[in-house]
Parts: structure tokens; C-alpha cells; sequence
């Protein structure tokens, strides 16, 4: 698949895939910053996109990123479709739960990004639904 990219700065490397195995592209911060103790920052990725249509960005935290004491404030990012002008600069909001500040370095890789096929879909809505209730939330496994 093909996909369009800008970067905002030049000197950062393309977002890449650091396996062979590798479900996700690595994503780097364009700017050194300082996210104070439970506060959510905007971190600018350096990358504005145009992915095909038909399909939207995932965009999730490394699992190094605990170790900042960071997690993605929203849990993930999506990226649409129209989400493609030339400013449209895709950022993560994070959320620092430790107490103390964190800093982040221009070039750390914070989050990655999947591309995927989005499948529109048509509700249908019913009061009843004719198949068994399982249990309620958190009920597999239970006896």
C-alpha cells in the first residue's frame, strides 16, 4: 500500500518498522518538551499523512512508554481518512501519572502507527435481541 508523507522537520528519520516482524510503524517526537506530573501534553510527531481511502491510522503507545511513567491520555489515536492537509501534523496526547516531570527528547520514539481498513457499517436498531445474555461485563471465567 501506498501512503504520502511529510515531514515537518527533515532532520528526524521516516517512521519504520525496527523488525522484520514488526506490526507497527515507530513514531518520533519532533520537539524536546516537559510534560509536568498529571498533565496530558500534545507531542508533535513530525509526520502529516495521506493514506488511501478506505482506511484510517491506529496510532498506540510502545510498550516502553510505562516506563516514562507516560500513557496515551485517549488510550489510542485514530487518524481519518480527511485527516490529510498539509498541516494536519499527527500529535500524541500523553499523560504523565508520576510525580515528577518527564522529559521527552526531540527523536524519541514515543507511539507507533498501523494502517488499516476501515469498514463502514449500517445500524440496525432492536429493543429486544433474541440471543442468551452471557453474564455482564467481566464474566468469562467466572463460576
Amino acid at each position: 500500500m501506498q501512503v504520502k508523507i511529510k515531514l515537518f522537520d527533515q532532520s528526524l528519520p521516516l517512521p519504520e518498522y525496527k523488525s522484520s516482524g514488526a506490526a507497527a510503524l515507530d513514531l518520533y517526537s519532533r520537539v524536546d518538551m516537559e510534560i509536568n506530573p498529571g498533565e496530558v501534553a500534545y507531542v508533535p510527531l513530525n509526520i502529516a499523512l495521506q493514506i488511501p481511502e478506505g482506511y484510517f491510522v491506529l496510532l498506540s503507545a510502545r510498550s516502553s512508554l510505562q516506563k516514562k511513567s507516560l500513557m496515551m491520555a485517549n488510550g489510542v489515536g485514530i487518524g481519518d481518512y480527511d485527516y490529510r492537509g498539509d498541516g494536519d501534523e499527527y500529535k500524541a496526547a500523553l499523560y504523565n501519572f508520576s510525580k515528577q516531570a518527564v522529559k521527552i527528547e526531540k527523536g524519541e520514539r514515543l507511539v507507533q502507527m498501523i494502517v488499516l481498513k476501515r469498514e463502514k457499517i449500517d445500524l440496525e436498531k432492536l429493543e429486544i435481541f433474541e440471543a442468551n445474555d452471557r453474564g455482564g461485563f467481566g464474566s468469562t471465567g467466572r463460576k
